[in-house]
């Protein structure tokens, strides 16, 4: 009976043939446009954390005076002055709460330095302690961060340390929190927000702590565009430079400026095509290239990362979903969908 009923399908087959599915042709990815939605300046709330140790109890005096390194207010007013010069206005930073640290931060294994072991470190006559990560969950619980950010007291945490002082340059915290220039602190999901915690060091600089800022912004938008291909994928396009894309430059990463040809090579004068200035154009871009090198972005981290950090689009409206406003997602890892 089976066989009599397979022989009736193919008869029919045969007579009525059967419909075949269309097949459409790869399309490139729309890309939808909206004006909608302005840019609005944001003024995100900071908890300071200067971990300056106690050398010489009596004297009172402390390792950042001691070694002669840069004041923490001083720090602090030039970073948020230039977040706000290379944000257009955007980003508007507030120290809102500061807590003074006089001992030497925790090791992942319980290591403590004593002020002695540290300066025989500095010295050259002792050897740095391995790990150096400095334990993150005591950090945290030390300093009451995970209630701060959840009772939305604070965004975010400016940790202002020294040399081998076990900090990431950026991290990230909180439910679904993902990489942030280092893997996401465990056990953080408790916190109902995101927030990200920035490692700066005393004895270092201006450029110093506008290139971690950098990476992190590299991270995040990463992460932004992370289900975006081809070319509505603008973070891939935004970071292009000459040595892997040969006469496609755009603006370049935190190491390599669309001229480099290794890490920070920031002053290399050879002479390459770029359309970086044309994303000052973006999203109406016109298809500017000027012929560009060291003379462009200065010959040092802090004005090559303030030039490119500039570059960042900061304007209303969304393409495909996704803001054309990329600093509200660098400073606030909330806004991003994981």
């Amino acid at each position: 009976m089976a066989d009599i009923f397979q022989k009736l399908l193919l008869l029919l087959s045969s007579i009525f043939g059967s419909k075949k599915p269309v097949v459409k042709p790869n399309e490139p990815p729309k890309i939808v446009s909206s004006q909608d939605e302005p840019a609005v300046p944001i003024s995100p709330r900071v908890l300071v954390i200067n971990i300056d140790p106690l050398i010489d109890p009596p004297s009172g005096l402390r390792l950042f005076e001691r070694q002669k390194w840069k004041g923490t207010d001083e720090m602090v007013d030039t970073f948020i002055a230039d977040i706000l010069e290379t944000s257009g206005g955007l980003v508007r930073y507030q120290v809102v709460q500061r807590i003074e640290a006089d001992q030497f931060p925790i090791k992942a294994d319980g290591f403590l330095y004593t002020p002695q072991a540290y300066l025989d470190v500095l010295a050259g006559s002792g050897s740095s302690h391995t790990p150096d990560l400095l334990d993150y969950q005591d950090f945290l619980k030390r300093y009451d961060i995970l209630n701060l950010v959840a009772s939305n007291q604070i965004d975010e945490v400016w940790a202002f340390g020294f040399p081998y002082a076990g900090f990431y340059e950026s991290t990230m915290a909180g439910v679904g929190a993902f990489f942030c220039n280092s893997q996401p602190i465990a056990n953080t999901a408790s916190c109902p927000r995101r927030f990200v915690i920035m490692g700066f060091s005393n004895e270092r600089g201006p450029g110093e702590m506008l290139h971690s800022f950098g990476h992190r912004a590299e991270s995040i938008m990463q992460k932004v565009y992370a289900r975006t291909s081809g070319e509505a994928n603008l973070w891939q396009k935004f970071i292009r430079y000459d040595k892997t894309s040969p006469g496609k430059a755009q603006v370049g990463t935190i190491h390599f400026a669309p001229n480099s040809e290794k890490d920070y090579d920031y002053t290399n004068t050879r002479v390459v095509p770029s359309a970086c200035d044309d994303w000052y154009n973006f999203p109406n871009f016109k298809g500017e290239v000027k012929q560009v090198n060291s003379a462009d972005w200065g010959s040092d981290i802090y004005s090559f990362t303030k030039w490119w950090l500039k570059h960042l689009p900061k304007v209303g409206g969304r393409i495909n979903g996704i803001s054309n406003n990329w600093w509200q997602y660098i400073v606030d890892p909330n806004r991003v969908a994981v």
